[in-house]
């Protein structure tokens, strides 16, 4: 009898015990989606203030003092103060109006990542030579530390703007260039000939 009472009682233990470990995990799983949420919104806030309206100088609110950024082209692992991000948004509204649209938002952990579409209307002479097309598609990832973003991936879709553009004309420039050599080297053996024969 007391050897039946221990093996209920070792069972109805380990009951609880699982109760208790399974709820410690939910409490534990819904405070990680509650930081994932947070670092969603504050992601969405930073595009509000400072991409689809003119809230430049709220760019202290999301990110840290400095950051790490991965950008397209050479600018890997850069480490740049917060307000460049300020500088980058008041270039482009000195030049035109901007707006866009969020399309997604995918978090794990301490990372979201952000599929975006960027609309540029220019109103300068130099906005109008940037500008590429109305919607850009962008993703980003942002890594967050206490709710403030500290890492930064930008992927732009820039075969949709004037960047292609502007490497088909460097690569013109080059092909020209390659191109006058041997012609200029033709010419002067054709004058050096002339000479030589008389002509």
């Amino acid at each position: 009898m007391r050897r039946q009472n221990k093996a209920q009682w070792s069972q109805v233990s380990l009951l609880v015990f699982c109760i208790l470990a399974t709820s410690a995990g939910l409490t534990a799983n819904a405070s990680d989606s509650d930081v994932e949420q947070q670092n969603k919104a504050a992601a969405r806030g930073f595009y509000e203030d400072l991409w689809f309206s003119n809230n430049t100088r709220r760019y202290e609110e999301y990110f840290d003092r400095t950051y790490v950024v991965h950008d397209i082209g050479e600018d890997k692992a850069l480490t740049e103060p917060a307000a460049t991000q300020k500088e980058i948004a008041d270039f482009w509204w000195d030049h035109g109006t901007m707006s866009g649209e969020i399309n997604y938002q995918i978090a794990d952990g301490d990372l979201v990542a952000t599929r975006w579409e960027w609309q540029f209307k220019p109103t300068t002479f130099l906005g109008r030579i940037l500008k590429g097309r109305d919607n850009l598609p962008i993703i980003n990832v942002f890594r967050f530390e206490d709710g403030k973003i500290v890492e930064v991936w930008n992927h732009r879709h820039d075969i949709d703007t004037g960047m292609p553009l502007r490497f088909k004309l460097e690569g013109f420039g080059y092909g020209v260039l390659l191109a006058l050599i041997p012609l200029l080297w033709a010419l002067l053996l054709r004058r050096r000939l002339k000479r030589t024969h008389g002509g």
